[in-house]
């Protein structure tokens, strides 16, 4: 492929295939009762799912600050793009694992990150393809050094002084809002199964 062929995703396009994949999951969310829910161990779900949850939004702001305002303009190589190509996508599978577990779920935790993991490296491939055709050599240079979604901290970088994009953070925030809205959504979840409005089926 050439320059000429290859054009920049859609990122329209990937929001609303996320979009229907979380409604698609909204019936696991709903009428799914967590095989803890009894034991000492759904607050410890709850509790490693929040903070995960949380790891994941700080992820993403972590990755907006160093590629707002620069993606698809340059190859980004410092900060979390030193240590893995997509740092944005593992943010967001972590974030979809973090709310199966806050569910109390082992398997919805799966599905979720699952679902994410295979959108989103579909994506990935798709942005590499113009980002290979418009930096050759150099973006060629940096997949055979970086690896694209499982980070190797070892590679870390960064230099003592980053500027980012006021905007591009703050249209961003909506997202992180998203994120964090999961941890109240979970726990009102939680509420409706403990008071036996919800909860049909139970999933380990």
């Amino acid at each position: 492929m050439t320059q000429a062929t290859v054009k920049p995703v859609n990122q329209k396009i990937r929001v609303w295939i996320a979009r229907g994949v979380a409604l698609a999951c909204i019936p696991f969310i709903v009428f799914m009762q967590s095989a803890w829910s009894d034991t000492l161990l759904q607050p410890v779900f709850e509790v490693v799912g929040a903070l995960v949850v949380v790891a994941a939004v700080l992820g993403r702001f972590w990755s907006i600050l160093y590629i707002g305002g620069r993606k698809n303009n340059q190859v980004v190589q410092d900060g979390p793009y030193s240590m893995c190509r997509h740092p944005l996508y593992l943010s967001t599978t972590i974030g979809a694992i973090g709310l199966g577990l806050m569910l109390g779920s082992f398997v919805l935790a799966a599905l979720l990150g699952g679902v994410a993991f295979v959108i989103l490296s579909m994506t990935a491939a798709r942005e590499e393809a113009f980002l290979r055709a418009e930096f050759a050599p150099d973006y060629d240079r940096y997949a055979q050094r970086v690896p694209r979604i499982w980070p190797k901290p070892s590679l870390f970088r960064t230099p003592d002084d980053v500027t980012f994009n006021a905007l591009v953070l703050r249209r961003n925030l909506a997202d992180a809002l998203g994120f964090l809205a999961l941890i109240p959504l979970a726990e009102l979840m939680e509420t409706l199964r403990e008071n036996g409005i919800l909860g049909s089926f139970i999933l380990p």
